[in-house]
């Protein structure tokens, strides 16, 4: 049988509930609206939906499903909160920037219709790791990224990265890929 999932979106404004794409709630929130009043105001919006788990994303960097740093839009004690004790279900924390679209991108009626987002490409998505090499590859791809979009100068000062655990197992040089001087390396999949 599917679990069904109870998807929350938490926002500087408004907190957006959905268990499908028919069945959504919505309340505000602001900068002093805490985890255990936003707790208690989605369990009073969706007492007659019936899930399984949560997905919450979040606006604030998140590390293994914690939240990192208290959101810069709402109250405190986010950082910490238990929110499975708190809803009594499995919850998992996202950040989410990976789950909305950039202002003003379009999504085509296809990937509307099969719930994609503009921001996915499916040959990421759907891509087998074919061996090692390719494995490398792809791990250097993921790790240049912030620098490549101009977040850092350094792989290392992206400090939401993965990289530093790959130093510390000795699989990368602390100071790999040197900084944005390293135009035209070859990253990504092959032409």
């Amino acid at each position: 049988m599917k679990k069904k999932i109870l998807v929350i979106d938490v926002g500087g404004t408004n907190v957006k509930a959905m268990i499908s794409r028919s069945r959504r709630r919505k309340f505000r929130s602001g900068p002093k609206m805490t985890p255990r009043e936003m707790v208690a105001q989605v369990k009073e919006e969706i007492e007659d939906w019936k899930f399984d788990a949560i997905s919450i994303g979040f606006p604030a960097p998140v590390r293994d499903g914690r939240i990192l740093n208290e959101p810069k839009h709402l109250g405190k004690g986010w950082v910490g909160f238990n929110f499975e004790k708190a809803f009594g279900k499995p919850v998992r924390i996202l950040n989410d920037a990976g789950r909305s679209l950039p202002a003003g991108e379009r999504i085509s009626g296809s990937r509307a219709a099969k719930g994609e987002r503009g921001i996915w490409q499916r040959r990421y998505w759907e891509h087998t790791i074919r061996d090692e090499r390719d494995f490398a590859r792809h791990l250097d791809y993921i790790h240049i990224n912030p620098v490549k979009h101009g977040l850092v100068a350094r792989v290392r000062d992206w400090p939401f990265s993965s990289f530093h655990r790959m130093v510390k197992l000795g699989i990368y040089p602390e100071d790999w890929a040197g900084d944005t001087a390293n135009e035209g390396a070859d990253f990504g999949e092959p032409d």
